[in-house]
């Protein structure tokens, strides 16, 4: 005897379903699986509580539910519905804007000039810590609309504009609490070393000390972040000092993630490898060697196509070669406010298509289930799939690859987040 379930959402006659299930173990996808989308046509799915529960045709989820009293009901008749897009690195914390350094870069000047002038980093930190919290936090909140807005559903947010320790203990505050104040999912990622501060240029043993010995044990012991990032670059921090904030980290329950290989060949990547890294992120001056170690790691590839076209740079991630050897790839914005100051995961979309040569199919992947697995959460977003959060858009188009194709534009339509409709028409709903 067929058993009817009670549902509060429906989501039916999906042109194309995009579901991303899994054909298998559950992991980042590689390879060609980043082209397996699993698409049902004219596809549905339902969902109770803020959690999938049927997935299938129109008809067999019509046939195996039925809404509750107080349930919603959309129709997505010639459009497709994937799930939510996952920016899975941003720097969304942060204070002031910095129109003149992208201005400067328009007329030549490198972002390590600018930098040298006093910009990059140190702007925006002197900027943070002149900024009062709750400013900050309104701030946030405006930029995850915008995100949510634009079709995403789960963000990764970095600390690294404080550089001391009450004000990267702030950072972590403010995004904790836009964790729980914002329909997206924010996951906070301590990022004390992104840079030494200007008051401890000539002492970088002493800021080293303070991120290892106070901020991480700190941060473990009240929670406020999943991860422990660092900068690995020439001239800012080196593999030791890398490789020493990643094991004081581990040592207090924050798993690695790595900024390699974005300027130069830091050794970051081998780094990344040898840590067991979760991800490893930028990676512009990769090898063929980095790539092999940290797919034999399983570390992820989190790429930052907006950074390159933001800066001008004319050089981008071998995203073509990372797929071909098998380390799975992930997209994010890097929204930040010197080096890629957007919120938009679309237009990162169609970057990676046109200066990456990734498909479609490998981009969405790479904006969804990749980009899930990269911040912990693969078994819990990022696909379409029973027991999973119901984190979807209804977007504007036929077929999927109209996403990179049809750029300049938002392509949603509705966002879904946890089962309630956020975004309809286009428009955010207020509680």
């Amino acid at each position: 005897m067929r058993t009817i379930q009670t549902v509060d959402l429906v989501v039916t006659n999906a042109k194309q379903l995009v579901t991303l299930r899994a054909e298998g173990k559950a992991a980042a996808r590689v390879g060609p699986a980043m082209r397996q989308l699993g698409i049902i046509e004219n596809g549905a799915f339902a969902a109770t509580d803020g959690k999938i529960v049927r997935v299938g045709t129109a008809d067999e989820v019509l046939r195996d539910t039925e809404l509750s009293p107080a349930g919603e009901l959309i129709d997505a008749s010639g459009r497709v519905v994937t799930p939510g897009l996952v920016d899975s690195h941003t720097h969304a914390v942060f204070a002031g804007s910095r129109p003149k350094e992208f201005e400067m870069r328009l007329q030549g000047h490198s972002y390590q000039e600018i930098a040298a002038q006093g910009g990059g980093i140190h702007s925006s930190v002197r900027a943070f810590r002149a900024t009062a919290t709750e400013k900050l936090r309104q701030d946030g909140l405006k930029r995850l609309d915008k995100m949510l807005e634009f079709g995403t559903t789960t963000v990764e947010i970095k600390s690294g504009y404080g550089l001391s320790v009450d004000d990267e203990l702030r950072a972590l505050e403010v995004t904790n609490d836009l964790s729980r104040s914002h329909p997206v999912d924010v996951v906070p990622t301590f990022l004390g070393a992104h840079e030494v501060p200007e008051e401890l240029a000539a002492d970088r043993e002493r800021y080293l000390g303070l991120v290892t010995e106070e901020l991480v044990p700190e941060i473990s012991r009240r929670k406020l972040a999943l991860f422990c990032d660092v900068f690995c670059e020439e001239g800012v921090f080196t593999v030791g000092e890398s490789e020493r904030v990643l094991r004081a980290g581990k040592q207090h329950g924050l798993l690695p993630k790595i900024h390699a290989e974005e300027f130069t060949r830091s050794g970051g990547a081998a780094l990344a490898a040898r840590m067991e890294a979760v991800s490893a992120e930028h990676l512009l001056k990769v090898t063929e060697d980095d790539i092999s170690a940290m797919r034999d790691a399983g570390v992820i590839a989190v790429l930052l196509p907006g950074v390159s076209f933001s800066l001008g740079l004319g050089d981008y991630a071998p995203a073509r070669k990372m797929i071909e050897m098998g380390l799975p790839v992930a997209l994010a914005t890097d929204c930040n406010p010197g080096s890629s100051m957007t919120e938009s995961m679309q237009i990162i979309v169609t970057l990676a298509c046109v200066e990456m040569r990734m498909t479609a199919a490998e981009a969405l992947a790479a904006s969804t289930i990749n980009g899930a697995f990269a911040v912990g959460l693969g078994s819990v977003c990022g696909s379409l799939e029973v027991g999973k959060k119901a984190d979807a858009l209804v977007l504007n188009m036929e077929d999927y690859r109209e996403l990179p194709y049809h750029y300049g534009i938002s392509n949603v339509e509705h966002v879904i987040k946890d089962g309630r409709v956020r975004v309809r028409s286009g428009s955010l709903v207020r509680p």
